[in-house]
């Protein structure tokens, strides 16, 4: 394959300094907002790399379930490969890629399980068939076959037929507290536009990164 001539232009616009906002997580619903709007796939689909206690690298597609000003919270199974990783090394980063809006959104953080309550609460407004498949799937650990998968999902479909399905206790929730967040926008002849928020103690410094 020859794919090092595998490439395009950026040209549907750039990203200035006096069009950002002052606070990164309004700049992201912002972003965020505009990609749901724009029709994307998947909008909320973001990579979460982790470092296992060995320095490996590894990277997966979670959804995120919420933001605000405390940080970006999604959901596993807490002995899934991820969650051992965060437990010897709770820095992490978070990346968006929205290629069809030509911009990618950057986030580093440290991660930290959510509340109780508040596991609880998302756990109970997911539809039945993700609730069974959490207490159904032993994450990240090998199995055999789909069809022993799909035995183990029915098997939970029958013990917990009467009744709320109760959450696992090896499931829930984290949320990434930003350190940083970078913002990039796809430009002409690679002169992409690159802005960084980094917390600092009194708010958030904006430096332009080149590209």
């Amino acid at each position: 394959m020859d794919i090092d001539q595998v490439r395009r232009d950026y040209l549907q616009g750039g990203l200035k300094y006096e069009d950002l906002a002052a606070d990164p997580i309004d700049q992201f619903e912002r972003w965020l907002q505009q990609a749901i709007d724009a029709g994307m796939e998947d909008p909320t689909a973001m990579t979460v790399a982790t470092v296992n206690a060995d320095g490996q690298p590894s990277q997966r597609i979670v959804l995120l379930k919420q933001v605000d000003r405390a940080g970006f919270v999604f959901y596993t199974n807490y002995e899934s490969h991820k969650a051992q990783d965060i437990a010897v090394n709770p820095l992490v980063s978070l990346h968006f890629p929205w290629h069809a809006l030509e911009r990618q959104v950057k986030i580093c953080g440290k991660a930290e399980k959510v509340s109780l309550t508040e596991s609880l609460k998302y756990f109970s407004s997911r539809p039945e068939e993700s609730q069974l498949a959490a207490w159904a799937s032993a994450q990240s650990r090998p199995v055999s076959s789909r069809q022993l998968l799909m035995q183990q999902f029915n098997a939970m479909k029958d013990k917990f037929k009467q009744g709320k399905i109760p959450l696992p206790d090896f499931w829930g929730g984290y949320r990434i507290v930003p350190s940083s967040i970078e913002f990039w926008q796809g430009g002409a002849h690679r002169l992409h536009d690159r802005f960084q928020y980094t917390r600092t103690d009194s708010g958030w410094e904006i430096q332009r990164l080149a590209p």
